[in-house]
This record gives structure tokens, C-alpha cells and sequence, in this order.
């Protein structure tokens, strides 16, 4: 090629490239003048529409606590650290040279992966070409804000510039249950709706209450700064209200411990449990608790404790009630005959589990009398059976409860027909089946009678506290007076003879240290429709000390298989142990405590061992509660390994959750002082250190 030649093709090809710069710079001021001069209107208002738009701001939800402040629910914020494997300036070098040092670390702060474990872990997006490592790596996820910054401390990731280590770190807030499964039913969860995409209380107090919990939502709106347009919020959102329970951790602790043990020693379904405080209403623990489909041992179910069940026996108290205030009886001591059983308004025979020849009136809970029963309501309601309902529903007792728990159902009691067939509902209805009460129910009306008549409403909410407010909420009553004084003393009576008369029918529930007073109660349950004669449901309800009430309590156990089978040896046999438990931890009005070198009693075999001290009983109680809790009930902690160790020496907790830690030494009779939270890190003293009963041990746990 000529070398004129090629100077023409390079200046041809110079001026291709000048023209097609000019035709972008000729375009891109075309465009700027219709933009800034001809559309400029169009574009000014797309631009006012969107400084206009309002945009929501998500308030911050409210905490849920315990009694005494100690969270149950809340709103955490948590990290995850990712790596950018394709940053643009990614170390590999450094990143290779300090994988060793990064692994013994993470190891030793979180044990879950061995060294080797982490180290094969992040070196395996290495392996790959760098065009196909991952641009989104997680190193470690759930992190609080002092595991981040001490893992900002490892080596390589300690490197200011990002793009050197390819360090990302997310933020999220995450609704968390510092107690786990405690009471988790009850509390509630939260999740997005069907509704919207905000999160929402979707079960249990979170729901119930959600209004409260959620806040108020803010507004914001884009605002045109020198470099970008942000958001900027015009109206702040209004937190939601912390909400205090009237939750006591530690009788929630006592109170899951012991129905686990039950259900565990009697192979059950499910069971439920609701403590309430006699004088408020306050429902101071409750537990639902029902086999692990896909484990061993118990979870926290459905709550039970709001839905409705065929409540058997238990009912007969509350039908006493109507016949004691409506003046159907009066004298206990009337005698009502009986026999083996009544056929009433040509229906199915009435029958009796133990049947006499007659009962007294009294004796008709002590000895938990269908056909006694039966035989009093229809004196009055014979020819007026939806008189009955009626009855109930003036009481109050059909009225929905708003004790702040989502999915409450209110009892259903069918108002009967006044003909043969509601003659024959009335006579059911009476003790116990034909209806469907929930157990907190159930509960609200023992509780009445404990409580001299009043007609507290069990509540779970105490007190709101916001950000300009706190809000007490007051007790409330269904009614202020379920019943008179009298009638309530002689019902009191009634049900302290279930467990103390010749005839109980929950005479094993006696205990010199803590005398209760309740009603057994069993029924078959219904499947398909019909009733299953194989499978009961078996109930107590009472309250205790039965002298000077303080607490009620009901329990429900479903389908027992193994071990026990009747209302008192599953049930009633949680609230005894429960009772005791309150009492040794002094929290029935008496004090308490274990005291080295103040007497020793023998047992096992001449075994020494301190004897248990507790003001206002005398040394032969003292000796039946140590006895009771050395027994306790034939089981251990709730969901905790079964650790042996020699008697007279402090077991082995290391590693187990603090609940299960704390079981297992109370039941060796050692007092327990915790620091930290999580599981048990350390110990002292020592493990197989030979200490006397009462002795303190004090646990460290891990962060």
C-alpha cells in the first residue's frame, strides 16, 4: 500500500469517529433542551408527583415482659457477615495466609463447627474459578452487635478497606423469645399476613394485642438534597406500647416443669396448666404442652387452655353453685338417695363409677355423684331445662373473658328445648358432658369460690408502657359477686373434702404442708364424631392452701397410656406438686430455706443428711416436705438428662440449658446463683465435690 494511501484511510477513518461524536454530542443537547426548555413542564411535575408521594415509616414494636420486667418478646437487631469473593481488590494472598488464625477463633467462640470444620467451610468457594466464587458468601449469621464487633477484630477481616477482605454486613431486626418456649403458646408469634406485608401478630398476645404492640406508622417523603434525593420523615412513627404481663417466670418455670414430668411418667397426648392468683385473676403461668411429631419429648402445642373441651366432672361444682344460690339445697348434710342408677325421662340410665345407695349433698362432689347431681338440678329445672342456661348466663359465665389471649373461645352451653330431649341434655349437662367449656373457665369460677364469691376476670395484661405513658390496668370482675359468702365457705368445704374426706375421690392428693381443695373430673374424648371409650381426658381443677387460698389451678391431661390413668394420679398430681414446690421455695406466705448443721434426720439407709428447716411448721412437717422433695414425684427436670451423681456430691451441669441445670441441682437440694445467660459454661463448686444439701452453687453461662 502506498504510503498516501494510507494516510487518506487513517484521516477517513479519524473523521468517522469525529462525525459520530458530534452526532452524540448533537443528540445529547437536543436532549437537554427539550428536557430543560420544551418538556420541561412534564418533567418538573413527574418530578412534584414523586417529592409528593408519602412513603409509610414501620414503627417499632413493643416489647412483651414478665411480671417483674424481664423480657419475653422482643425486637432485636442481628448481623450476618458475608464475603464478596470478587471484589475488585479481594486479598487472596492474605486471605489464605490467615485462614488458620480465623478458624481457631470462630472454633472457639462458636463451637458448633470444629476448626477444621470452619476451615473447610471457607475455603471451599476458593476451590472455584474466580469468575464463579460467590459474590455473597455467609461467613456467619445471627450475630448480636458484640459478636459483630469482636468478629471485625479476626484477622483479614479486620482490614479497613472493604474491597480488600469483600466484607458485607446485613442488618435485620428479628422477634426473638429470650425464654425460648416458655409460655410461648400464650405470648404469641409474628409474622406477615395474608393482609399486608407488614409484620403482625399472627397468635397469642401478639395478636390480641397487636393494635397496641404495633404503633403508630410514620410518613416520609423524598426530599432533593445537592447530590441525590432522600427520604426525609415528615411525621415520626410512634412506638408500640411495651406490654407487662402478669407472666412470674418462676412460677411459669414450676409450672412447665412439673406438667412435663407428668406427661412424660403417664405417656399422655397433651396436657394444659393455667396458675392464677386468687385475689386478682392473675394468670401467673400457663403451659400447653403436646407430644414432639417429630422428636422425643414435649413442646409447647396449641393453646389449649382457651378452646373448648367437655369438661366432665369438674362442672359439678358450678352446677352446686346455681343449686345453693337458687335454694334447691341447703342443708349438706340432706341425704339424697341414689342407687346404682336412674333412668331419668326415659332416657339412658344415669350411672355412678362407685355407686351407693344414697349420698349426702355434700357428699355429691366428695364422691362426684352423676345421679346425685342430676337428681338436684332437676328439682327445679325439671320442666324448665333452658331455665339452666339461663342461669349460667346471668352469672356471667358465658361471657367472653378478654384476658388478652388470641383465639379465646367463650363456653358453649346450648340453651334445650323445655321437652323430653332437653330434659335429658339438662340431666348431662349437669356433671359434665353435652357442653364444651374452656379450662380458663373452668378456672375463673373455682377461682370465685376461692376468692369468697367475687368473680375476678383472669387477665395476662398488667400494664402498657409507652413512650409518654404508663398505664396501669385495673382488676376487674365478671360479676362482683358470683355467689354469697356462705355458699362460697360451703363449697370451699366441698371441695376440701374431695381430697381430705373418707370418700375422696383425690385422696392421694393429700399433703400436711400444703392442703388442697379441688374437683377430679373425667370424660372420653370424641373422634370422628363419637365418643372413643379408650381414650379419656382427665382433669383437676382446686386452689391452695385450701385454709387461705391463694392460687387456683387447673390441669388437663389427655389420653394418658402408661403408669396412671385416673383424674388425680395425672392431673391432680401436677397441682400437688406444684403446691409443694411454691411452698419449699417459700412462696405461699411462709419462709423458708435449707439450713446446714440446724438437725439431721436419717434415710437411705442411714444416709445423714440435713434436715429442712421452714418457719411456722413443726419438725414432723418439716420432715414430710424434705421426704416430698427428695420423692419429688418419681421424675426429674423438664426435658433434662437424667445426671447421676454419688449422693452428697454436686452433679454435673455443664453444657445443659440453665432451666435444666437449675432442675436437676434444686432436686439435689442445692441452692443456684446464675450469671450470664445461655447454657452453663462453668460451675462452682466443682462437679463431684462433696457439699451438704443447701449448699450454694454458682453457675456461669455462655453469652
Amino acid at each position: 500500500m502506498k504510503r498516501g494511501d494510507n494516510r487518506t484511510n487513517i484521516l477517513f477513518r479519524y473523521g468517522l469517529i469525529v462525525a459520530a461524536i458530534l452526532a452524540l454530542s448533537t443528540r445529547i443537547v437536543g436532549k437537554l433542551v427539550d428536557t430543560t426548555v420544551f418538556s420541561a413542564e412534564a418533567w418538573n411535575a413527574k418530578a412534584g408527583e414523586d417529592l409528593r408521594q408519602l412513603y409509610k415509616v414501620t414503627p417499632e414494636r413493643g416489647n412483651i415482659l414478665a411480671s417483674d420486667g424481664s423480657i419475653l418478646a422482643a425486637n432485636l437487631r442481628f448481623y450476618t457477615a458475608r464475603i464478596d469473593f470478587r471484589s475488585e481488590k479481594f486479598n487472596s494472598r492474605l486471605y489464605l495466609d490467615t485462614i488458620d488464625a480465623i478458624c481457631d477463633s470462630l472454633a472457639a467462640k462458636f463451637p458448633r463447627r470444629t476448626a477444621r470444620q470452619w476451615k473447610s467451610y471457607l475455603l471451599e468457594p476458593m476451590t472455584k474459578e474466580k469468575s464463579k466464587r460467590p459474590r455473597a458468601f455467609p461467613v456467619m449469621t445471627n450475630m448480636n452487635y458484640a459478636q459483630l464487633q469482636w468478629f471485625k477484630t479476626l484477622p483479614f477481616f479486620n482490614l479497613k478497606n472493604p474491597n480488600r477482605n469483600g466484607l458485607v454486613i446485613e442488618d435485620y431486626l428479628r422477634r426473638v423469645n429470650p425464654y425460648g418456649n416458655m409460655a410461648r403458646r400464650s405470648i404469641g408469634g409474628v409474622g406477615e399476613t395474608r393482609e399486608s406485608s407488614e409484620v403482625h401478630g399472627i397468635s397469642g398476645l401478639e395478636k390480641a394485642l397487636d393494635s397496641l404492640l404495633y404503633g403508630v406508622p410514620g410518613e416520609a417523603r423524598k426530599v432533593a438534597m445537592t447530590r441525590d434525593m432522600v427520604r426525609w420523615t415528615e411525621v415520626p412513627p410512634v412506638p408500640g406500647y411495651d406490654i407487662l404481663t402478669t407472666i412470674d417466670i418462676n412460677l411459669q418455670d414450676v409450672v412447665e416443669n412439673e406438667l412435663n414430668q407428668r406427661l412424660e411418667f403417664c405417656d399422655a397426648d397433651w396436657g394444659v396448666a393455667v396458675l392464677m392468683d386468687v385475689a386478682t385473676g392473675d394468670i401467673k403461668a400457663i403451659s400447653n404442652l403436646e407430644k414432639n411429631a417429630h422428636g422425643n419429648g414435649y413442646i409447647e402445642g396449641m393453646n389449649r387452655a382457651v378452646l373448648g373441651y367437655e369438661p366432665g366432672s369438674v362442672v359439678k361444682t358450678i352446677s352446686m353453685m346455681v343449686a345453693l344460690e337458687d335454694g334447691i339445697v341447703g342443708n349438706p348434710s340432706e341425704v339424697i338417695p341414689t342407687g346404682r342408677s336412674w333412668a331419668y325421662a326415659g332416657g339412658r340410665a344415669i350411672t355412678d363409677a362407685h355407686g351407693v345407695d344414697a349420698v349426702t349433698v355434700a357428699e355429691v362432689i366428695e364422691r362426684s355423684s352423676n345421679i346425685g347431681m342430676a337428681k338436684i338440678i332437676t328439682r327445679k329445672y325439671d320442666n324448665n331445662p333452658g331455665g339452666f342456661y339461663a342461669r349460667l348466663k346471668q352469672m356471667g359465665f358465658l361471657e367472653p373473658m378478654h384476658t388478652g389471649i388470641a383465639g379465646e373461645l367463650p363456653p358453649r352451653i346450648d340453651s334445650v328445648p323445655n321437652d323430653r330431649a332437653g330434659r335429658i341434655a339438662l340431666s348431662r349437662m349437669c356433671y359434665g358432658y353435652a357442653t364444651e367449656i374452656p379450662p380458663l373457665y373452668t378456672l375463673s369460677i373455682y377461682n370465685a369460690i376461692a376468692n369468697g364469691g367475687r368473680y375476678v376476670r383472669p387477665r395476662l395484661v398488667e400494664r402498657l408502657i409507652g413512650p409518654q405513658t404508663d398505664s396501669v390496668l385495673p382488676v376487674t370482675y365478671v360479676r362482683d359477686r358470683v355467689c354469697s359468702e356462705k355458699n362460697a365457705e360451703l363449697l370451699r368445704k366441698m371441695l376440701t373434702s374431695v381430697v381430705w374426706g373418707d370418700h375422696g375421690t383425690a385422696r392421694r392428693l393429700r399433703s400436711d404442708l400444703v392442703p388442697i381443695a379441688g374437683k377430679t373430673g373425667t370424660c372420653y374424648m370424641i373422634e370422628n364424631g363419637s365418643y372413643n371409650t379408650s381414650k379419656k381426658r382427665l382433669a383437676f381443677c382446686g386452689f391452695f392452701p385450701a385454709d387461705n387460698p391463694q392460687y387456683s389451678c387447673i390441669v388437663l391431661t389427655a389420653n394418658p397410656r402408661q403408669n396412671a390413668f385416673g383424674a388425680a394420679s395425672t392431673s391432680g398430681e401436677v397441682v400437688k406438686g406444684i403446691a409443694l414446690k411454691l411452698y419449699s421455695r417459700g412462696l405461699l406466705g411462709n419462709s423458708s430455706d435449707y439450713r446446714e448443721g440446724m438437725g439431721q434426720t436419717r434415710v437411705n439407709g442411714g444416709e445423714k443428711v440435713p434436715t429442712y428447716h421452714a418457719s411456722a411448721i413443726n419438725p414432723d412437717r418439716a420432715k414430710a416436705l424434705h421426704a416430698a422433695l427428695a420423692i419429688g414425684g418419681g421424675h426429674r427436670s423438664y426435658r433434662a438428662p437424667r445426671v447421676a451423681a454419688p449422693a452428697g456430691t454436686v452433679p454435673a451441669v455443664s453444657g445443659l440449658s440453665a432451666r435444666e441445670a437449675v432442675s436437676i441441682l434444686e432436686n439435689a437440694g442445692y441452692n443456684v446463683a446464675i450469671n450470664g445467660s445461655g447454657s452453663v459454661r462453668s460451675q462452682r463448686p466443682s462437679p463431684g465435690t462433696h457439699a451438704a444439701r443447701g449448699t450454694r452453687v454458682t453457675l456461669t453461662l455462655s453469652n
